[in-house]
């Protein structure tokens, strides 16, 4: 998927968002409202309006998606499909969740199931917000993996179709950027035309600044602390995402584990990359391809970036060394 300081924003994972020297052209103050949800701090600013209420209506609508799209709240779509009873084959979800899993299939068969939205029996077994967080017994990864696999998996109208019943759904590297272009769409039709989303380490900017500026982003330096950053990006009403080692992580015995897993082997991955970051019009597509290009590495992701339209890639790699697919370097501006 996922990343300087900013009053507006709450501690972002992989990124941080920077507003300055607009102040003197604005008659409006910019009014924000944070909350954690989504397992992160999640922040939203307006800079074209003081309603409060917006604010408020737009943390309960991610509250409501979060209900339904987490794998840990009980009652939630996701969280009913991986408890059904077995010989189940076919249950009924709400619109957008399947909505989702049809997106989360696409990027799993895009991928050729480097990312799989069926790795829940692999991801449950990483806790990497524990207090002494432990690797997995080897040979529990092996049997997870063995049932991780996206084409046991269809959606047909509202219904969620499986194969097998080892069939299990995490949605957390996708769910986010989903989120986020609902409530996008929520602030459009309040009338709000400047405003940024902050989900973590995925930021959506709605239009630009009320100067007529884009909204300068700032991409975090890894395992650096939030205000140290390496780059800047500019953007004007298009997502940002980035997805890295640094975020959920511990290290043991020398090794650091990241998040970020390999459906084939239950481990995370290790490519040479620290992070990738997408710029795209689609919150949605940003956080898929974000572990999708991480998933690939570096090589194959820009081969895959190029071939989309509009769409657009920053990749850091174990060196510090900054690559960015055709047309990135039109939002970028890097710090010595």
């Amino acid at each position: 998927m996922k990343k300087f300081a900013l009053a507006a924003a709450a501690v972002c994972a992989a990124l941080t968002v920077c507003l300055t020297g607009c102040k003197e052209n604005r008659q409006i103050e910019p009014i924000s409202q944070s909350a954690f949800l989504l397992n992160t701090f999640v922040t939203v600013t307006l800079y074209d309006s003081e309603d409060q209420d917006i604010l408020t209506g737009c943390l309960k609508l991610c509250g409501e998606y979060e209900n339904m799209l987490s794998r840990t709240i009980e009652g939630s779509d996701i969280y009913r499909l991986n408890h059904r009873e077995p010989g189940t084959r076919a249950m009924e979800v709400q619109e957008e969740t399947a909505e989702l899993i049809e997106k989360g299939l696409y990027y799993s068969k895009l991928s050729e199931g480097a990312f799989d939205i069926t790795i829940e029996p692999l991801s449950s077994q990483w806790d990497f917000t524990a207090e002494n967080p432990q690797v997995p017994d080897e040979r529990s990864l092996e049997e997870g993996a063995r049932k991780v696999d996206y084409r046991q998996l269809q959606v047909e109208g509202n219904q969620v179709i499986f194969q097998s019943d080892d069939t299990r759904i995490d949605l957390g590297a996708i769910a986010k950027g989903y989120i986020a272009d609902r409530l996008k769409d929520y602030l459009l039709e309040e009338n709000v035309k400047s405003a940024v989303i902050n989900l973590g380490g995925n930021v959506l900017c709605v239009g630009e600044k009320p100067d007529g500026q884009p909204f300068r982003i700032g991409l975090r330096k890894p395992f650096e602390g939030q205000d140290q950053v390496i780059g800047v990006l500019d953007i004007s009403d298009r997502s940002m995402v980035t997805s890295g080692v640094y975020e959920r992580h511990f290290v043991k015995d020398g090794v650091n584990y990241h998040h970020i897993l390999d459906p084939k082997t239950g481990y995370p991955y290790n490519n040479g990359l620290t992070s990738v970051t997408i710029v795209s019009e689609q919150s949605v597509d940003g956080d898929g391809l974000s572990t999708v290009c991480f998933s690939l590495g570096l090589e194959k992701a820009l081969q895959l970036v190029e071939s989309l339209d509009q769409v657009y890639a920053v990749f850091i790699t174990e060196d510090g060394k900054i690559h960015t697919s055709k047309g990135a370097e039109q939002f970028l501006e890097e710090l010595p």
